[in-house]
């Protein structure tokens, strides 16, 4: 067993690569860019959302069970259209909370990745065994959670496939460092 806090300098350094990588990925490679479309008149949408808080929201909305089975329910549902959808706050985006939270996020995965990987395997374990361990738990914690939104809630597949290659190359480059900086 190898205690995850002899692996801090491993999960700091797979975090800053799977941050500066994910980086490259979103600004300089273009396969993500079609991941969302546009609307039709996208001005008559903007103005007719114009107002609504930022949320979560679904339309058509049932308050409970028993209005989800009413006929004027079904019969929104039947005329369409249906939409999940997260409203932002008006006004600038700004990256820097959205970047720290991600950069949190990667050292999480990193952690339970050295935490699994610790609790199987000894000091001094080859590197292909590490990046085995570290990377399935990796790629459990960067990709597997996001089909959910395309059996759910009908997110396009080519861009979930698109999101879990990335989870693909963040867990490699995660299971690559802690297999690279593993204890003898």
């Amino acid at each position: 067993m190898v205690p995850v806090a002899s692996l801090w300098l491993p999960i700091l350094i797979a975090a800053v690569l799977v941050f500066i990588v994910s980086s490259i990925i979103h600004t300089v490679l273009a396969y993500h860019q079609n991941d969302y479309g546009p609307v039709p008149d996208e001005a008559a949408v903007r103005a007719g959302l114009r107002g609504v808080p930022a949320g979560d929201y679904v339309v058509p909305h049932a308050a409970s069970k028993e209005e989800r089975k009413s006929e004027a329910f079904q019969a929104r549902m039947k005329e369409g259209p249906i939409a999940f959808m997260t409203v932002f706050p008006a006004g600038e985006f700004s990256m820097g909370a959205t970047l720290v939270q991600w950069f949190v996020y990667c050292l999480l995965v990193g952690l339970f990745a050295a935490y699994v990987a610790g609790v199987a395997l000894a000091p001094g374990a080859d590197y292909l065994s590490v990046f085995q361990v570290a990377g399935t738990v990796a790629f459990a914690g960067y990709g597997l959670a996001l089909a959910q939104n395309s059996i759910w809630f009908r997110r396009n597949w080519s861009s979930t496939l698109k999101s879990m290659f990335d989870a693909l190359v963040y867990a490699s480059l995660t299971a690559g460092t802690l297999g690279w900086l593993w204890p003898g």
